[in-house]
């Protein structure tokens, strides 16, 4: 009995899928071409059946109809996975749906959208999709929140955080620049924020914290085979011009530091051994 209600349910859900995409795809000539020919309504179609298996816990022929959808249509939605009435996959080509992700009613996505997990939650990892919603191609929304009712994600945008309904979010990570017909975020085109030019300045920053801090403490230069004192950017206490000098009386090479008219003189095989002149 529960399949042969399944059965009807699952027809009855059918007839929805083909008017949703004659309605929504001005491209749709018939319903043999949409039935046949269109991998969104395949996916979706496969998927129905995978989740009813899912749900009576019959998990292994569940994936195996999953699995056999993506070879045939290249769109990967998991049987656990709850889709609402009227969903369209427009395209449909690298379309990713999780396990626990929830779509609502009415919802139209397009090819290369991602509803993932950030792989850092259990249980709940995947968004909810409220009823009306659109998302343009190449989207990802990552995590466990909600996508408002009416609201579009544009494409290629990065959603992170919960979309308020009715709204329209752009961008990577995605923001929201309008809400309810209102704009609340002009969006600049032009003078957009280089994350280049920010990170040089950020790294001149440190520079100038570190040099502060060198300068608390005396700086002792090493450079080797020049007769004047070093030209630097940063103040220093001591130059070692050379590490194979000689002094009378003593064996071996020595080094030579420099402290304004002193000159130090410092042996290599005993440092506690000291010169100077």
């Amino acid at each position: 009995m529960s399949a042969l209600f399944g059965g009807i349910y699952l027809f009855k859900r059918l007839r929805e899928d083909i008017q949703t995409v004659k309605e929504r795809d001005p491209a749709a000539t018939s319903i043999l071409e949409i039935l046949f020919l269109y991998p969104g309504l395949k996916a979706i179609r496969m998927h129905r059946v995978a989740n009813w298996f899912f749900r009576h816990k019959m998990k292994f022929i569940a994936r195996a109809i999953s699995q056999h959808a993506v070879k045939k249509t290249n769109i990967e939605i998991h049987p656990g996975a709850t889709i609402g009435k009227r969903f369209f996959i427009d395209h449909g080509t690298g379309v990713v749906i999780g396990e626990t992700a929830e779509i609502g009613d009415d919802v139209t996505i397009y090819q290369g959208v991602t509803l993932g997990g950030t792989g850092k939650d259990t249980g709940k990892r995947h968004p909810t999709i409220g009823n009306g919603v659109m998302i343009g191609s190449g989207a990802k929304v990552l995590g466990p929140f909600k996508v408002g009712d009416n609201s579009n994600i544009a494409s290629g945008a990065v959603v992170l955080d919960e979309i308020p309904p009715n709204s329209t979010a752009v961008g990577v990570p995605a923001r929201v620049v309008k809400r309810n017909g209102k704009r609340i975020d002009n969006l600049d085109q032009i003078h957009i924020p280089d994350p280049v030019s920010q990170e040089f300045c950020r790294l001149n920053a440190k520079i100038d914290r570190l040099e502060k801090e060198l300068s608390k403490y005396n700086i002792w230069v090493a450079a080797f085979g020049i007769k004047n004192k070093p030209k630097t950017s940063f103040e220093y206490q001591m130059w070692q011009c050379s590490e194979t000098g000689t002094v009378n009386g003593i064996k071996g090479n020595v080094d030579i530091k420099k402290l304004e008219k002193v000159i130090v003189y410092d042996l290599i095989k005993n440092e506690q051994d000291r010169v100077i002149k």
